[in-house]
């Protein structure tokens, strides 16, 4: 099967540039990910982490 799949792109023109496109949007959205994590105030971090055991917006939700 790797080679049916090797022959295909064999025949693609300017294909050994998928894989650096690639390489690069994963490292620059985990980069990106990991800046937010360390940047992201804490206050706001805290706020959403208590979203599921806060019952008021349970009770809100149900209201509507």
């Amino acid at each position: 099967m790797l080679k049916f799949v090797k022959q295909n792109l064999e025949q693609i023109d300017s294909v050994e540039i998928y894989p650096i496109i690639s390489l690069l949007i994963f490292f620059i959205f985990f980069t990106a990910l990991f800046w937010w994590v360390f940047t992201a105030k804490k206050q706001h971090i805290k706020e959403v982490s208590e979203i599921p055991l806060d019952d008021s917006i349970i009770k809100k939700s149900n209201q509507s």
